[in-house]
């Protein structure tokens, strides 16, 4: 029985797959900064053996726990609900719990760096806190005047489907970190604050709609948007964050929501 052979062109899924084995060689080239050791941030590349099935998170992991356990990014839940592990893969914003590997070109190296705009705190951290500060200035909270009610606030399917998008937000930062404008002005309140303006401005039973819209008019607010279409782009939950952000200009102009 012949033993088969390996086109030169073949990539290393082929090679896996020929060779009956579930792990194939990659290059994970992290961007790594460490403010205790250098004022410059430096790309190390990390030889590993993974199964292209996996995920770019499991490759971070087997970095840290087999190779270099100073390699530092935030994750949690794993399963892309908690939005922490939000970072620039081969380029793009992605969640690295959600990205296979064998669907980033794992015959090439896979960058990983953190996300744009936001000051980085170590390797993969940056600091969120100017994220979270738009977010909490936008009240992202329902709003109502009068005495508490003494049974649930009913709406109908159609009411709720007004706003169903923008309620998927997770508060991940790779819409608002892959928006042009953030990254020249951080004082921008980006995609992630104005989708979140809008899930309670078009929620029929708030009553806070005025005081958003007079928020997000500001020269920081949603005026500064370009449509760019990035933050669409970068959404790992599908929203369509451009939208969102045009029906809230729309709101501002007309005073209909």
């Amino acid at each position: 029985m012949s033993t088969p052979t390996l086109d030169k062109h073949s990539s290393a899924l082929d090679a896996a797959e020929v060779t009956g084995t579930h792990l194939i060689a990659i290059t994970l080239r992290v961007r790594r900064f460490n403010p205790e050791v250098s004022a410059e941030a430096e790309w190390v590349d990390y030889q590993i053996q993974v199964d292209p099935k996996e995920r770019v998170l499991d490759a971070l992991h087997k970095v840290k726990w087999e190779i270099d356990g100073s390699l530092t990014f935030r994750r949690s839940c794993a399963h892309g609900v908690c939005g922490s592990d939000a970072m620039r893969i081969n380029g793009k914003n992605r969640l690295a719990c959600k990205t296979l590997i064998k669907d980033v070109s794992p015959e090439k190296p896979i960058t990983v760096e953190a996300i744009k705009g936001m000051t980085v705190l170590k390797d993969l951290v940056v600091d969120m806190d100017p994220f979270f500060q738009a977010y909490r200035d936008v009240m992202p909270f329902l709003i109502t005047t009068g005495n508490e009610p003494t049974r649930e606030r009913l709406q109908s399917a159609a009411d709720r489907e007004r706003f169903d998008d923008t309620t998927k937000c997770i508060l991940c930062a790779a819409c608002t970190s892959s928006c042009p404008v953030f990254w020249n002005d951080g004082q921008y309140f980006g995609p992630a604050a104005i989708v979140n303006a809008h899930r309670f401005i078009f929620d029929s039973r708030d009553e806070g709609g005025e005081q958003r819209l007079e928020i997000l008019n500001d020269k920081d607010g949603v005026w500064r948007c370009r449509t760019t279409f990035n933050c669409t782009d970068a959404c790992p939950r599908g929203i369509e964050v451009t939208k969102a952000i045009q029906e809230v200009k729309r709101a501002l102009i007309t005073r209909r929501f």
